[in-house]
Parts: structure tokens; sequence; C-alpha cells
């Protein structure tokens, strides 16, 4: 079925060039996506020109002009900023880093079993080093499929930024000490140490107000333009495209 936004074609191969810049997912979920993310271009693209927008040399900067035209977003006041705050103040704190070591059983993402294997070899571990953690650095030579086996496992200070997200949303919270359970990353099962821990220490509400103001800002204005989108794809006709719709384009 052709994929088509108010009887306009969305060319195939601009669906097969859509498609490699989606991360992930199977070829039906991208080629979806991909479809997904031209049909929006297209709304939009049809509505600048339905209000007088030139599209045809600077699509983007069209779609930008649209937008600033037709979304209107009104800015954090400092009462939303200070709620925001109190109701996160664990967010606001000075950077943390920690220093730490760690022991990788590698396993590739698209292979349960030995996903499961070295699950069981890395809990296998863990228990021999709740006994004696003393040996972490060598069982890391020996076990870790990491380069950093040769130090030991020891990986330095890490930061926010500086490993892949799963393994830093642990390690970032854990207390010094070998962890009680593996970390599961898309590269495997890590057993962690934390030797030592720095920053965390809370920031005032004046150091951090204008990135809340921006973070709600932001927030907001996704928001509005997700609605308009929705808003957009209830009034036109759709065929091999799926959009989120809204059940009245008069309310938003």
């Amino acid at each position: 079925m052709l994929a088509m936004v108010n009887r306009v074609v969305l060319p195939e191969h601009h669906i097969n060039a859509e498609s490699g810049e989606v991360e992930s997912g199977t070829i039906d979920e991208k080629r979806a996506e991909a479809i997904r993310r031209l049909a929006v271009k297209e709304l939009l693209r049809q509505r600048a020109r339905a209000i007088g927008i030139k599209t045809e040399r600077r699509l983007d900067a069209a779609i930008d002009e649209l937008l600033a035209v037709e979304v209107e977003v009104p800015e954090a006041t400092d009462e939303t900023c200070r709620r925001y705050f109190d109701a996160n103040r664990e967010r606001f704190c000075t950077p943390v880093t920690v220093d730490m070591a760690h022991i990788l059983l590698a396993a590739a993402p698209d292979d349960p079993e030995g996903r499961a294997d070295a699950r069981e070899r890395a809990d296998a571990l863990i228990e021999q080093l709740q006994t004696k953690p003393e040996r972490f650095a060598e069982l890391a030579r020996a076990h870790s499929h990491c380069p950093s086996a040769a130090a030991g496992g020891a990986l330095g200070w890490i930061g926010r930024g500086q490993t892949v997200p799963e393994l830093e949303s642990v390690v970032l919270r854990m207390d010094a000490g070998v962890g009680g359970r593996p970390v599961e990353t898309r590269y495997g099962y890590h057993i962690v140490r934390v030797d030592d821990r720095r920053g965390g220490a809370p920031l005032a509400y004046v150091d951090v107000q204008a990135m809340i103001a921006d973070y709600l800002h932001d927030r907001s204005w996704r928001r509005a333009i997700s609605q308009y989108v929705r808003v957009l794809a209830s009034e036109a006709e759709l065929s091999g495209v799926e959009l989120e719709t809204v059940d009245n384009p008069l309310v938003q």
C-alpha cells in the first residue's frame, strides 16, 4: 500500500533513505517509523504552503517559521520552576563521579543462551566476591572480556555520559563496594565495584533556575508540537500511514 498524506505519495526512495536513519527496531518497525516521520514533515509542509509560507527551497526553515506562527508556548514562571525544583531536589546536585572497576561477561544482545550463561557466571563470581572481595582484580584478569582486565578491571573515574546508560544509572548511585547483583547492558553482564565517589552535594535553587526554565519550556514545546501534529493528522486524509490523532481537532 502506498503511503499518502492528502493524496500526496511519500516516495519509496525517501522511505528507504529515512529507514536507514532509524536507529533500532526490525525492518518493518524501521519502515513504519520512517513513514511516520516523513508523513509528519509532509503534513507540516502542506500546512506551511496553505498559510503562504514558501517551502520550495528550505523546507526545514519553512517548518520552523510555521511552528513559530502557529504554536505558542508560554514561558515557565518562577513559581512553576520553584515547584519543579522542590519536587525534584534529588536531581539538582553537583556532578557525581565514581572510581570504579568491573568484570564484563560478554554476550550479544541477540544471543539469549549466551546471555543466560553470562548471567549465571556473573552470579557465581559475585558469590565468590561476597566472601573474598580482595580477589576482584584476580577474577577480572581471569574472566573479564573488557580490555580493562589487564588492569584488574579498573576503569578509573567515571562520570555521566562516559559509559553506557544502563551501567551509568547503577554505578553513579552505588555506595563503595562490590555490587550485589550483576548489571545487564547491551554488552553482557557487569560485576561492578565502586572504590570512591565524589560530588552529589545539593545545589541551591538560584544555581539551577535558568536550567529548569529551559527544561520546562522545552518540555512544553515538545508537547505543543505533538498536539499540533495530532490536530493536523485529524484533519488530513491519510493512507498507509499511522499517526496519532485527536477526537476533536478544535479541542487542543
